[in-house]
């Protein structure tokens, strides 16, 4: 029998992700140096385990109408069905119509930086998306419903104690449904997500909560399903 454990594997996942972000957050001065290490912590470990059809990138994103989000921090978007990809000295945007979440990353969590994600993730979701009939053999397919465009926070830390008590809930709690985050994960303490029906969250304390936000994560990206047929000719009018 294999002496190899599953278990150990996925405990090994996590704590990779903490040593990770702790190291970053002990490392360096720089708040600015800071803060772009350890995004590139969670992007690494998305593009290293997000199914392939998905790419994890901080970016903007774009719409046919011409209007921009804020930079994100980690966008996952579509790359088998979205074509368009622009890339220049280091900036990346992605069209709105390939956008599955947006994530912000930051050192701590409280009710600031709460409050930041969930304005930047509103940039995002308020952009203007197409979706164009989807021909096959036998004639032609409704245009497909837009998905929901998930949002959330990736910290290291809390700098509430406990971490997931009453303070988080009430920062959570938003007027405005494009503010909304769906899930997030404190490295150090544990990750959280709303029950899409409920509109409540659950928090789940410890669990190696890394390993278990990613699988979380592709969970729920597996039953958003595909993102819309792109009318990739309405970005094309802006050629003329």
């Amino acid at each position: 029998m294999s002496s190899w454990s599953l278990a150990e594997l996925l405990c090994g996942l996590h704590d990779e992700i903490q040593q990770k972000l702790a190291i970053a957050r002990k490392s360096f001065a720089h708040s600015g140096t800071k803060g772009d290490a350890s995004e590139q912590v969670w992007l690494d470990m998305l593009q290293a385990y997000l199914p392939q059809r998905y790419q994890a990138a901080s970016a903007h994103v774009v719409d046919s109408q011409g209007n921009f989000s804020d930079q994100i921090d980690v966008v996952v978007f579509d790359r088998q069905y979205s074509p368009f990809i622009f890339k220049f000295q280091g900036q990346t945007i992605v069209p709105a119509e390939s956008v599955y979440a947006a994530f912000e990353a930051k050192q701590a969590i409280n009710a600031t930086q709460v409050e930041y994600a969930q304005k930047k993730v509103a940039t995002v979701r308020r952009l203007h998306r197409t979706s164009l009939p989807i021909p096959h053999a036998g004639g032609t397919y409704p245009a497909k419903q837009l998905i929901p465009i998930l949002g959330g926070l990736l910290t290291f830390e809390s700098d509430w104690k406990p971490a997931f008590g009453d303070p988080l809930v009430l920062a959570l709690q938003v007027a405005d449904e494009m503010e909304r985050l769906d899930m997030g994960c404190v490295a150090a303490h544990g990750h959280f997500a709303i029950d899409p029906k409920t509109k409540s969250y659950t928090f789940t304390p410890e669990g190696r909560p890394a390993t278990a936000f990613l699988f979380n994560l592709i969970s729920t990206l597996q039953f958003s399903g595909t993102v819309p047929m792109i009318d990739i000719q309405a970005y094309a009018r802006w050629l003329t």
